[in-house]
């Protein structure tokens, strides 16, 4: 049975009714309800690391036929699902690239570890820029893919994309060097960022979870976290969550 045999068909955005309601019970990330304050009808969005469409179709479903989703996966197993589910729904809004993102356009090459014969699509991560292993984990072996990368500026700019309102980076440790590509988008549009901010990534590319806070702060980004159903301001990156927001205008979040 194929892959779009399994897939749901009946309603226009049906993965995104099922990943609000996943978020709700748990099993997504939490973050995913809180994504209605930051986005709007006709906003555009980038989804980086987009893996099955966790955020995608929430996405998608916010910014309406008038938005713009630019969604990015580089691992072929979940960029074919991806894109399987893209068919279905039908959203034109929504354009999928199988890239990596990165400071600077090229081909790169993807290490993605495997375990007992089973890719861990959590672990792949660019070899660029990587100065050490970080945290040690036992894989039986690795492969390496090579995978073009592009920049956020080169897309806005190949897009014509005017106003760039939300991104979201969740790319193992890579979050610094994919926001080093949007110098311009950043910038000009301030967009509202969403990151995977954790030192078990971040060490082997030689920076640390306080150093990504401390840096987007000093550009006038204060930090927020999900937290009892709101974003709350918070001072430092703990184990309580992984991601966190980073808004140029709080006071401005519904």
């Amino acid at each position: 049975m194929s892959t779009d045999q399994l897939l749901p068909t009946r309603h226009p955005n049906r993965p995104a009714a099922a990943l609000r309601l996943s978020a709700t019970i748990g099993v997504a990330e939490p973050e995913i309800l809180g994504l209605d304050q930051l986005v709007r009808p006709g906003d555009v969005c980038f989804d980086i690391g987009a893996g099955y469409g966790m955020y995608t179709f929430p996405l998608a479903d916010l910014v309406g036929p008038a938005g713009r989703v630019y969604a990015f996966e580089p691992l072929p197993v979940p960029h074919r699902i991806l894109s399987t589910l893209h068919r279905r729904t039908r959203l034109d809004q929504v354009i999928i690239r199988r890239a990596a993102v990165g400071p600077v356009a090229g081909d790169q090459e993807l290490v993605l570890p495997y375990r007992f014969g089973l890719p861990i699509h959590g672990w792949a991560h660019l070899n660029s820029g990587q100065v050490r292993s970080g945290r040690r984990i036992s894989f039986s072996t690795t492969r390496i893919l090579p995978t073009p990368v592009i920049t956020i500026d080169d897309v806005c700019r190949e897009q014509e994309v005017e106003r760039v309102t939300f991104l979201k980076i969740d790319v193992e440790g890579f979050e610094p060097a994919v926001l080093a590509g949007a110098k311009e988008v950043l910038t000009r549009d301030r967009p509202t960022l969403l990151l995977e901010i954790e030192d078990r990534h971040l060490d082997k590319y030689g920076h640390s979870a306080a150093e990504v806070a401390d840096s987007l702060r000093r550009l006038g980004y204060p930090m927020l976290a999900w937290r009892d159903r709101r974003w709350t301001p918070v001072t430092e990156v703990t184990t309580q969550g992984r991601n966190y927001l980073f808004s140029s205008d709080p006071a401005g979040l519904r």
